[in-house]
């Protein structure tokens, strides 16, 4: 549905584009000209250049367009921000959200809340301005979401050259032993079931080590401190699986749970360098209160 709207130009020569990203909330000064370009913004009822000069006593008229199948709208979804500066902000995500529009879930994602938050956001994908690295959609915890290209290309690399340390908790069924270790193994595309990963042969797979560390043995269960040394798709719970303890409420890779409806699994820190002053940060995040109550009903 086509929403319309009109703005009274009160200080004349600005230019025409500007003047609407400056009053339109989402709308950014490249998807103004874009809409100027395509005949939906007309001043005094008539057509014009995004350079056009306003006079004052202009009466600016836009008609924003439904998105088209495959563009990214800004929705109003409420983020929590824990960091925010000129180059980047840090999200505590919730579980439930999806990082960016997929096959299930083509709105209502982090991408269209960050794009609201942030009209002018841009880098890396189009249809995924400013995300870095991604979440599964029922994960909870921190995202880095950059806010310019020069940003995203700098923390691109530090993901690529594994420069940036994240640690998650996740609760795992059985008894893990030993207390402390590494799991290594290559991960690719299950051969059966291809919207799932599995362990696979390097042929086929891509290197993948998660190393871990016991905090708790919780009635059947394991609660552990995972750091991840590469970033591949749904990692931490295709290597528990792999090693027969599945990932608590992972219906995918295991059984659902008693206690939960969703995965036990959370970003709990980042490390990582600013952009633009090279200074290491290290960001925290508590688990959500159903991985708490998760716990209680099993200590209970």
């Amino acid at each position: 549905m086509e929403a319309s709207h009109r703005y009274s130009v009160e200080t004349p020569g600005e230019r025409l584009d500007r003047f609407l990203a400056a009053k339109a909330s989402g709308i950014s000064r490249a998807r103004a000209q874009k809409l100027i370009k395509q005949g939906f913004v007309h001043v005094n009822q008539m057509l014009y250049k995004p350079s056009y000069r306003l006079e004052t006593g202009d009466v600016v008229s836009l008609t924003i367009p439904p998105p088209s199948a495959g563009e990214l709208a800004p929705e109003p979804i409420p983020i929590k921000i824990i960091y925010e500066d000129n180059d980047l902000i840090v999200v505590d995500k919730p579980a439930g959200l999806a990082v960016h529009p997929g096959p299930g879930h083509p709105s209502h994602t982090l991408a269209n809340a960050v794009l609201a938050y942030l009209p002018g956001i841009s880098g890396g994908d189009p249809g995924r301005p400013g995300i870095v690295h991604r979440l599964d959609k029922d994960t909870s915890g921190l995202i880095i979401i950059a806010r310019h290209p020069q940003a995203h290309e700098n923390l691109a690399g530090q993901f690529k050259n594994r420069k940036v340390k994240k640690t998650y908790i996740t609760l795992v069924k059985g008894h893990l032993s030993p207390a402390e270790g590494f799991i290594e193994a290559p991960i690719g595309r299950d051969r059966v079931h291809r919207q799932k990963m599995a362990v696979t042969d390097a042929q086929k797979g891509r290197s993948a080590r998660t190393g871990y560390r016991v905090l708790e043995y919780v009635k059947g269960h394991t609660l552990l401190e995972v750091k991840t040394e590469t970033g591949r798709t749904h990692q931490i719970r295709v290597h528990f699986a792999a090693i027969g303890y599945p990932v608590a409420g992972d219906a995918t890779y295991g059984t659902p749970s008693p206690v939960i409806s969703r995965q036990f699994l959370h970003a709990g820190k980042l490390i990582f360098k600013l952009p633009s002053t090279g200074k290491q940060v290290e960001f925290s995040s508590e688990l959500s209160d159903d991985l708490k109550q998760a716990l209680q009903l099993l200590k209970s």
